[in-house]
């Protein structure tokens, strides 16, 4: 009998700390849904990619028609740092300017990875390019080679750049 009733305390016991099942939710995820969301964290790490190979290369020298370390011009630092991560960009700004989303005068649009373009010379066309690191309500920060400075951030809070603005481009 105590064989009997020890037996039967045990499996209460056991029975009782049984463990419960997993919650399971009933409703699917959306592989559409998953898809989307996956493509945009590869491009947001894209995006990072890109601004940081862009700031591997500040303090770079100015070198016109460079796309090395030993010195770029605007327009070869973008093809580097695009072509690093297997993107193929045209040469030149003003070729670069026709490529991707163009975005025109909407800076309000503007996002990291973007291209800004500028008009710096006297006919009046795109001759200048950078990638936009960081957005702010009216402020767009990007790196680019500057004629004087090499490799360097700047904004379109300086009045330089402010009044020279000409259009932004999606290329992700």
């Amino acid at each position: 009998m105590k064989h009997f009733l020890f037996l039967v305390l045990v499996l209460t016991f056991f029975t009782a700390c049984k463990s419960t099942s997993p919650i399971t939710n009933s409703k699917k995820a959306d592989p559409k849904k998953q898809s989307i969301q996956s493509e945009k964290r590869k491009a947001q790490r894209l995006v990072e990619q890109l601004i940081d190979a862009a700031a591997e290369n500040i303090g770079v020298k100015y070198r016109y028609g460079g796309t090395t370390k030993s010195g770029f011009d605007c327009s070869g630092l973008m093809v580097n740092i695009f072509d690093s991560n297997e993107i193929s960009l045209p040469r030149t700004s003003i070729q670069q300017s026709k490529h991707g989303i163009i975005l025109d005068h909407e800076q309000e649009k503007a996002k990291k990875g973007d291209l800004i373009f500028f008009k710096t010379n006297r006919n009046r066309q795109i001759n200048h390019v950078g990638i936009v690191i960081e957005v702010n309500e009216d402020e767009i920060k990007f790196i680019h080679a500057s004629t004087s400075r090499g490799v360097m951030i700047s904004s379109t809070k300086e009045v330089y750049y402010k009044t020279r603005f000409a259009q932004l481009n999606r290329i992700l």
